[in-house]
């Protein structure tokens, strides 16, 4: 097999590091460099200590263009925008992006939710990876949304790990504030509602519904839960039928007949979802793990389709479960 030459821009931190855990061990990829200007000099292991033995790469400052298929951009928010400006790639490169930067797809970027839009990642050059919390509440809601269902606002909470804020240490991401507690943020206005409603008009174009989001700092490192819920007319059978039928050929996307947990996710790409009508309500529960299928697992498996490989390869991992 061909390996595609690919590159990492901004792999210090834990989307970064996930990335490496990922393409290190990937059949098709040959690693050509790793960027960070904070850790320059250093060998990966040094700053991801669990990858001893596993890469031998030297962060490097330099950015190099020419031969590069595949770059997948690790910058922090609102940096991406500046690196391309001052750094041009080959047409032919394919560009995916993990920042918050070309989520809009006016800009030329295809979104890459493969569950809505796997044909046009399969012939995309520059893809903006979605949000991990709107990862989880896209694939909660997808269906419904498709199906009309949803006729007034839409309740939903979510629950992150320490993760999702970051590598860099913050006051709300200290063991010491996040151990044994939980608190709110952003309510009702995360940045990523807006990715959120571009898809469901595009799966609806009638979608007005008023989203009422509710982000919960959650005390675990890892993980996302999404509950979300709406009035709802018909049966839970009929509910499942239809969740099934739209993820039918959906690589990571789960829907399941019995309860679930978070465990069940974290440290897979899968998104793991479960439907149910209670007091004239559908309300549904998903599962991601907020580093993996909400940011550079689904990097991953935009590179495979935008390259024509298995969706699946280099993503086959292991749940915690305990």
């Amino acid at each position: 097999m061909t390996k595609i030459k690919t590159a990492i821009i901004g792999a210090a931190g834990y989307t970064g590091g996930e990335l490496l855990r990922l393409l290190v061990h990937h059949p098709a990829c040959e690693l050509v460099y790793v960027h960070s200007n904070s850790q320059k000099g250093k060998k990966v292991s040094e700053v991801h200590p669990d990858l001893i033995g596993d890469c031998d790469l030297i962060f490097t400052d330099e950015v190099q263009t020419e031969g590069i298929e595949a770059v997948f951009l690790g910058l922090p928010h609102g940096q991406t925008k500046g690196f391309l400006d001052q750094h041009s790639f080959s047409p032919e490169t394919v560009l995916i992006d993990l920042s918050t930067d070309f989520r809009d797809e006016s800009n030329g970027f295809t979104y890459g939710l493969p569950e809505v839009n796997a044909g046009k990642i399969k012939t995309a050059k520059k893809i903006a990876n979605p949000g991990c919390f709107a990862t989880g509440i896209q694939l909660a809601l997808l269906p419904a949304i498709a199906k009309g269902w949803v006729k007034d606002t839409i309740n939903i909470s979510g629950v992150t790990g320490s993760t999702g804020a970051g590598k860099k240490l913050a006051e709300t991401s200290h063991f010491s504030y996040r151990s044994s507690n939980m608190s709110v943020y952003k309510l009702f206005t995360h940045q990523h509602l807006k990715e959120i409603n571009q898809t469901f008009k595009q799966l609806n174009a009638s979608f007005s519904s008023e989203m009422l989001f509710v982000p919960y700092r959650g005390n675990f490192p890892r993980g996302i839960w999404i509950t979300a819920y709406f009035p709802f007319e018909g049966t839970q059978e009929e509910a499942v039928a239809a969740y099934k039928e739209f993820y039918k050929d959906a690589a990571f996307t789960h829907v399941s007949d019995i309860d679930i947990d978070m465990k069940q996710a974290v440290n897979t790409n899968k998104g793991i979802v479960y439907v149910q009508k209670e007091a004239g309500q559908l309300v549904i529960y998903s599962a991601i793990d907020n580093l993996l299928k909400g940011a550079s697992g689904q990097a991953v498996q935009n590179y495979n389709l935008a390259f024509g490989l298995e969706e699946r390869m280099g993503l086959n991992l292991k749940s915690l479960g305990f």
